[in-house]
């Protein structure tokens, strides 16, 4: 019967694409309560606390599963003067863009929802998305404190846009290609310094290529993904002692968690798509002959990376807008173009 089941899911695309899509819808708020668990509990760690304990038993790993039934059940209100539609999709328009995300993100070979062909360019497109959500939900507010958190993010979004995508660039080069599936493949038959590997496996298998060779790349993307994700010490958008909360001042209930969920998604989607262009994605030891490895090594990479996000957040302070501007225009750009050169 098993034999029956693999043999139809091989041969019928649909059914197939159907599968990967459920997956993707349960993994969405997987990885956000997963991330948001971590970063609850890192965050005391570093603040020499105990944080969550009691919520769900030892080590309090239903908090976050309890503050969304919270948010659930709170009253939907929205502003008297708000566009009331622009109000309600904004949150939606964010949700899809970490979706959108997740489609073509491979998880092992021939694991992607969607392997396109213009991978890279479709990312760039669709993480540009939650910033548009973002700015709307802060015009529709009718709220000055919104509207200021919304145009930040919008200045953001087109100060680290350009350092992002020369960031990128360098490795469209090196791989020949813009499918994220074809630039993992390309890390895992790429000789460094005429040397392919130990064994007879490809080097990629043990160490990533990119991630030695476009270093400064990695550097750039990572920075200009922590901005476009408004995260510490880019959260100019939401600065509490400035903005209240920003373009989430006057959202409550269920779209305000939209919101949260979304950020802790984008830690995931945006580590993921950092570990697939510079640390080899799904590569490592032994995963030739142990497929399921695979998901395993990609997953560990995305626990690495987000927890870099994490300890930024609680090590670095904020920058002032000034300064956020001129990290992306005098610093990054400059850089990203010097190593698209070099």
């Amino acid at each position: 019967m098993i034999d029956a089941l693999v043999e139809f899911f091989q041969g019928n695309f649909w059914a197939l694409t159907a599968i990967k899509l459920v997956a993707i819808v349960t993994l969405i708020p997987v990885s956000g309560l997963a991330i948001g668990f971590a970063e609850l509990k890192l965050s005391a760690k570093m603040q020499n606390r105990v944080g969550p304990y009691f919520a769900g038993g030892r080590w309090g790993w239903a908090q976050l599963l309890a503050d969304g039934i919270k948010f659930i059940q709170k009253e939907d209100i929205i502003p008297a003067d708000a566009d009331r539609p622009v109000f309600r999709w904004a949150p939606a328009l964010v949700m899809v863009s970490t979706v959108g995300l997740f489609v073509v993100i491979p998880f092992w070979d021939g694991g992607a929802v969607a392997d396109l062909d213009i991978g890279i360019f479709y990312v760039l497109a669709i993480s540009s998305l939650s910033t548009v959500g973002i700015l709307m939900a802060g015009w529709s507010s009718a709220n000055k404190y919104s509207l200021m958190g919304g145009l930040r993010a919008a200045g953001q979004l087109i100060a680290y846009e350009l350092p992002m995508v020369l960031a990128v660039i360098g490795v469209v080069i090196m791989a020949g290609t813009m499918s994220l599936s074809g630039i993992v493949q390309a890390q895992a038959d790429f000789a460094l310094f005429g040397w392919s590997g130990f064994g007879g496996q490809p080097i990629a298998n043990f160490i990533s290529p990119y991630f030695i060779l476009q270093f400064v790349g990695f550097v750039i993307f990572f920075i200009s993904a922590l901005a476009e994700m408004s995260r510490i010490p880019f959260d100019m958008p939401i600065a509490e002692s400035e903005l209240v909360t920003g373009y989430l001042t006057e959202y409550t209930g269920f779209r305000f968690l939209f919101f949260f969920l979304a950020e802790f998604a984008n830690m995931f989607t945006m580590s993921a798509i950092a570990a697939t262009l510079f640390l080899g994605g799904y590569l490592g030891p032994f995963v030739d002959t142990v497929p399921w490895l695979g998901p395993v090594y990609l997953v560990t990479k995305i626990s690495v990376l987000a927890f870099l996000m994490i300890w930024f957040r609680w090590t670095f302070p904020r920058f002032r807008e000034d300064q956020l501007q001129s990290v992306a225009w005098k610093v990054l750009v400059p850089l990203g173009l010097a190593n698209i050169v070099a």
